[in-house]
């Protein structure tokens, strides 16, 4: 892993982004799938499986059954005539992905393969293997494999639910290529800001309504992965559940990315003690900083694009080698 390299992996968002929608104004990287689906069968690990979460709810949300798993669970839906199952792993070698491919391998159940390397140990008992087309990742972090991730799982929900032909994903891509370029053109305007209010001696809390939940996974684990800072994510409405508490006794920051009805709800507690907000992408009454961009109006957009402020957050303090 490197720093460096990890920032330029983001830097290179735009182009990769705006290479993918080319692509899938090409061809459909799913048309191989059954018209047979009952239910999908989403398997991974970290990044994976935060982006196969919000894919899976959406599916839901669209009358599918759909579900996704640790891939480290011992126990799943028995696959069968009618499954889809998709592995998602962006190196094509997670060691609990591959053993939970291989409980499913032989079966009844067509297995898609999401992975930037289509070549991998993934793919062999695969029916088809979709290639995330993110690039190489030399710094060693998955960032722009998340983010093509959520993108390729907007083509498939486009194709399952025939919501749109997989050209109206493309032009939602362009559009996140051109968000995620806004942002890191205009960093010096934003980024110093965000850098002083979320360096707190208690780590940074991610908060993200359950539609965008990956959003505030993927920038709490950009925060532990490269600089080693604490940090955790949780959903917008269960915060006044579970992690109201720390508001009390924690210098507490983080990062927000709004859109739930319970953002208020948070928010009064937030006022009431004091504690340090950065909202992402829309206004927040009581946030210490604002952070908006391109089309950031669009939640798909929001979903493939927000997590950047965390990566570049994480990118400047583990160069810092803080």
């Amino acid at each position: 892993m490197n720093s460096e390299l990890y920032l330029a992996d983001l830097e290179a968002k735009p182009a990769a982004l705006a290479a993918l929608a080319e692509s899938l104004e090409t061809a459909d990287p799913f048309e191989a799938l059954p018209r047979d689906i009952e239910r999908v069968l989403f398997l991974g690990m970290g990044s994976s499986r935060y982006a196969a979460g919000v894919a899976a709810l959406r599916l839901r949300a669209a009358g599918i059954d759909a579900y996704a798993e640790y891939a480290s669970a011992a126990a799943t839906f028995p696959a069968s005539r009618g499954t889809l199952v998709v592995p998602i792993s962006a190196t094509g070698g997670s060691r609990e992905t591959l053993d939970a491919v291989a409980r499913h391998a032989g079966t009844e159940a067509f297995m898609a393969a999401l992975t930037n390397a289509p070549g991998s140990p993934i793919g062999e008992p695969a029916d088809l293997v979709v290639p995330l087309l993110a690039g190489e990742e030399r710094g060693g972090v998955a960032c722009r494999t998340f983010q093509h991730t959520l993108a390729l799982l907007l083509a498939l929900e486009a194709r399952l639910t025939g919501a749109g032909r997989e050209s109206g994903v493309a032009a939602l891509v362009r559009r996140a290529a051109e968000a995620t370029a806004d942002l890191l053109e205009r960093r010096d305007e934003w980024l110093p800001t965000a850098l002083r209010l979320l360096d707190g001696p208690h780590g940074v809390y991610a908060v993200a309504p359950a539609e965008h939940l990956s959003s505030a996974e993927q920038s709490a684990l950009m925060l532990r992965e490269g600089p080693r800072r604490p940090a955790d994510a949780c959903e917008t409405g269960d915060w006044s559940h579970v992690d109201v508490y720390l508001t009390k006794t924690l210098d507490y920051r983080a990062l927000f990315f709004p859109g739930s009805r319970y953002d208020e709800q948070a928010m009064d507690w937030v006022r009431e003690r004091g504690s340090t907000v950065v909202a992402v992408g829309a206004d927040l009454k009581g946030a210490a900083a604002t952070i908006r961009y391109r089309h950031d109006d669009d939640a798909d957009v929001a979903l493939l694009t927000e997590t950047l402020v965390a990566e570049l957050v994480a990118a400047t303090w583990w160069s810092a080698g803080s």
